[in-house]
């Protein structure tokens, strides 16, 4: 999954970690975060948590735990998701009093890459009781190999656009570097550090560390929801569960695993991450139970609806 972005004109999320699902980084999955930060849900760590445990490079291990094949494979699949404002995650000084919305996240199986789609539509109320729509579109395709990746990310807040990001990555084989070229909002090129993974390749190593008994992990990101290139992510194994009864039958049957995120600026100076969000992840990449922390308000999302898709190879 993805993460959802945040305006730097309000400081209120504008869009969908996943994601980063969720982005859920699937990637984790679900929601890009504040002001400088897009939307990875889903893909989507409190560091109170693990205080003094910083974001370090990718190491072989972890790209192993990449590359490895999953004994349950990644699903494709939709999910709806209700979202709410936890009022007891507000930050001191909060200037959101309310807020409400939904996200639907679509992963489709297309053969040789993974296709994927996340929307999050938002109302914020402030305040001074002024209501603010926001709405994320975040549109990707990544290749099974993990080598190559495509792009689109709109932002738009009560109907304007806010934000438009376009363009393509790959990397130099397995867990070597790579380049990220974006065509919006303006033609230029980024360097991708080495060990960088894309989202669906993100989340595959997030779940495959928590099979293995993994309780942190720490990998370099490139989901295009940011001008500035690759960020550090650590994520938190909190929890495993056996399988266990769900509203879903097709996760009834599947361990999952408790996971908090954080997103970081690869800069020598970043301690504080931009978002962070937790998540109950199912082994086959299907999110749930979303705390999304946008430094000063906290949103849950709660699993509304699940289908899995069709092949289209």
């Amino acid at each position: 999954m993805r993460r959802p972005a945040a305006s730097a004109a309000t400081g209120l999320p504008v869009a969908s970690a996943a994601a980063r699902l969720p982005v859920a980084s699937a990637a984790t999955g679900l929601p890009a975060a504040s002001a400088a930060t897009g939307l990875r849900v889903i893909l989507l760590a409190a560091v109170v948590a693990w205080a003094g445990i910083w974001p370090q490079p990718a190491g072989a291990a972890d790209r192993s735990a990449q590359l490895a094949v999953p004994p349950t494979p990644l699903a494709a699949h939709r999910a709806l998701y209700t979202l709410t404002l936890d009022t007891g995650g507000n930050g001191t000084g909060s200037d959101v009093i309310g807020a409400s919305g939904r996200m639907g996240y679509d992963v489709i199986d297309a053969c040789d890459g993974w296709a994927t789609h996340q929307q999050l539509d938002m109302m914020v109320v402030n305040s001074d009781g002024q209501n603010i729509h926001m709405v994320s579109d975040y549109t990707t395709w990544e290749a099974k190999d993990g080598l190559s990746f495509r792009f689109h990310t709109r932002q738009t807040t009560d109907d304007a656009v806010t934000s438009q990001i376009d363009g393509d990555a790959k990397v130099d084989g397995s867990g070597g570097p790579g380049t990220a070229h974006y065509t919006s909002p303006k033609d230029t090129t980024k360097p991708l550090p080495q060990g960088t993974l894309f989202p669906m390749a993100h989340t595959a190593a997030l779940l495959a560390a928590a099979r293995a008994g993994k309780k942190f992990i720490a990998l370099p990101l490139f989901d295009g929801t940011s001008e500035e290139g690759a960020e550090d992510t650590s994520v938190v194994v909190l929890n495993t569960k056996p399988p266990e009864a769900t509203p879903y039958p097709l996760l009834s049957a599947l361990a999952s695993a408790r996971v908090h995120l954080a997103f970081f600026e690869r800069t020598p100076s970043a301690i504080t991450p931009d978002y962070e969000v937790s998540m109950r992840y199912w082994e086959n990449g299907v999110a749930d139970a979303l705390r999304m922390d946008f430094g000063d308000f906290v949103m849950d999302a709660k699993l509304s609806e699940l289908k899995l898709q069709p092949h289209h190879c």
